[in-house]
């Protein structure tokens, strides 16, 4: 197998994610974009994909820009990075305008290629296990650091989501991801 293409891009993914902590989590940022990687390998051999999950978040929490991964990456990866790109800056006041960036990002998964809807399951499933081991610590309180800090709104999120990556139901990822989702609400709910 040559994975000097996935190799450029993890070492590409280091370097811009470099001395970043992940939410106040106490790691290294670079541990959601390779656990996001390693998800979408479950799905995927294809090093463009894996490259892209890799890759995923340099564009939206990076210096980096598209154009950068396009020149470095080429147009197949740095689309799927695009795809997969949320920029999103409003305040925590603003739920209104976080609904709508996240409504126009669902719409957007639901008409994605199965190949953009991987790299987001990837990011997503790996984004919903870390929700899932904060509220077991920590419960309700965990909605207090997003920008939308009420959990319904989270869990309308997630199920968009769930929905719009409906295509790859047929995966474990899927199913973990799913799985997730029903418990972490649930819980959130009748706590």
């Amino acid at each position: 197998m040559d994975s000097t293409l996935l190799d450029r891009a993890i070492i590409y993914a280091v370097k811009a994610h470099a001395n970043t902590e992940r939410r106040n989590k106490g790691f290294p940022y670079i541990v959601h974009p390779m656990e996001a990687m390693a998800i979408a390998a479950t799905i995927t051999p294809d090093q463009e994909v894996l490259s892209a999950a890799a890759l995923h978040d340099v564009v939206e929490d990076t210096d980096c820009t598209i154009e950068e991964l396009r020149s470095e990456f080429g147009d197949r990866i740095a689309d799927l990075v695009e795809s997969e790109s949320d920029k999103y800056t409003g305040s925590a006041s603003g739920t209104d305008i976080w609904r709508e960036s996240k409504q126009a990002a669902i719409e957007r998964l639901a008409k994605a290629d199965r190949d953009s809807k991987i790299v987001a399951l990837g990011d997503k499933l790996s984004n919903m296990r870390a929700i899932a081991r904060d509220f077991d610590q920590i419960g309700n309180k965990i909605w207090e650091r997003f920008h939308a800090p009420e959990p319904q709104d989270h869990e309308w999120r997630y199920r968009g989501l769930a929905a719009s990556l409906s295509e790859l139901s047929d995966t474990a990822a899927y199913k973990e991801f799913v799985e997730l989702i029903d418990r972490v609400f649930t819980k959130a709910f009748h706590s």
